[in-house]
């Protein structure tokens, strides 16, 4: 046992009807702190400034035009945050996207089928592309961004040779429709798909054991593999499911353009790497692994898209857009180290 232990155990317990109020008052300061509450209150703050200052800001139009945004771009985080579990990135999130949107089309508009079989290989497409990566990964050794830096080039040049760089823009006239649809006249539809997708991450992560073993693995893979747990195959299984992601992300955009295209996430996917890390960063989850935070991805992509709209309505360049979102994320990572760098402090006083 160690000195910490002895100490504590030798002080008497408080009574259980102090205990409660100390445990809500942890609580509500651990809340306070959090990257969550942060981000409410900034989205609070800049809806407000916005909404006086950006003319139209607040208008229906505008509103449903960022609830769309916030569905594809919410997934994309969503998807980006399945392997920062691990403490690796992806890269070809992008490129994995749009080749799965691309392997739809071609389902739906070559083969005949129908549109849930091809959305359903589509998402198998993009599942396996990502477990193509968590398999390099785990058996070369190499770093994920070294691994995905090179597949994002491989999936997508060789998309572009198959397909001859042409899209498929005879989608069936219900997916097309349903990217239209406003839900009283200012939600979209894709709002709800990211939505689910968050409910879905947000069961596993919390309530199953293949969620807490993927955490474990990510926080401590020395220990986690001396427990028994397959560290390894964890990992594949997080790129397989961050690919699988990124496949309805896809085909989320493929539904607002109302066309497959090979240039939807720009160049080689790049388009894409922005928001992909932009939301889970700012929602706590850590580079280093181990934790994530469904909710707060959810609030860092609303903040990221009310930032990007509202500085498109003063009008603000789109350089300068770039260089306010590349600063807000370089200012999550230096406030992510700084927090950890806290706790390691407070950690070694006790």
């Amino acid at each position: 046992m160690n000195v910490t232990a002895l100490s504590t155990s030798s002080r008497p317990s408080p009574p259980a009807g102090e205990r409660e109020p100390a445990a809500k008052n942890r609580a509500l300061s651990g809340f306070l702190g959090s990257n969550i509450f942060g981000l409410i209150i900034a989205i609070a703050v800049f809806v407000l400034l916005f909404g006086l200052f950006a003319n139209g800001f607040l208008s229906k139009v505008n509103i449903y035009s960022i609830s769309r945004s916030i569905g594809i771009n919410g997934v994309i985080g969503l998807a980006m945050m399945t392997v920062l579990v691990t403490g690796g990135l992806n890269l070809g999130l992008g490129a994995i996207a749009v080749c799965s949107a691309m392997v739809v089309g071609w389902s739906l508009q070559n083969l005949g089928l129908g549109i849930a079989p091809s959305l359903m290989i589509g998402v198998l497409a993009g599942a396996a592309l990502g477990a193509v990566n968590g398999l390099i990964v785990v058996t070369t050794r190499l770093h994920s961004f070294v691994v995905t830096l090179a597949t994002m080039s491989i999936f997508f040049g060789t998309m572009i040779l198959l397909s001859g760089a042409q899209g498929f823009n005879a989608l069936p006239r219900v997916m097309t429709t349903f990217g239209r649809i406003r839900m009283y006249g200012v939600v979209s539809p894709l709002l709800l798909i990211m939505l689910l997708v968050a409910a879905i991450l947000y069961y596993i992560y919390r309530y199953t054991a293949f969620g807490r073993e993927m955490l474990a693995a990510g926080a401590n893979p020395f220990a986690a593999k001396l427990s028994g747990l397959p560290v390894e195959r964890l990992f594949v299984w997080c790129h397989a499911l961050c690919g699988a992601i990124g496949a309805i992300a896809g085909v989320m955009a493929s539904v607002r353009n109302g066309a497959v295209v090979p240039s939807m996430a720009g160049p080689l996917g790049a388009d894409w790497l922005l928001p992909a890390f932009l939301a889970p960063v700012l929602g706590g989850t850590l580079l280093t692994g181990g934790s994530v935070s469904v909710i707060g991805a959810i609030l860092g992509t609303i903040f990221v898209e009310i930032i990007t709209s509202g500085l498109y309505m003063l009008q603000i360049g789109e350089f300068w857009i770039q260089t306010a979102l590349g600063l807000v994320l370089l200012g999550a990572i230096l406030l992510e180290r700084g927090r950890a760098a806290m706790a390691l402090q407070r950690s070694t006083r006790r």
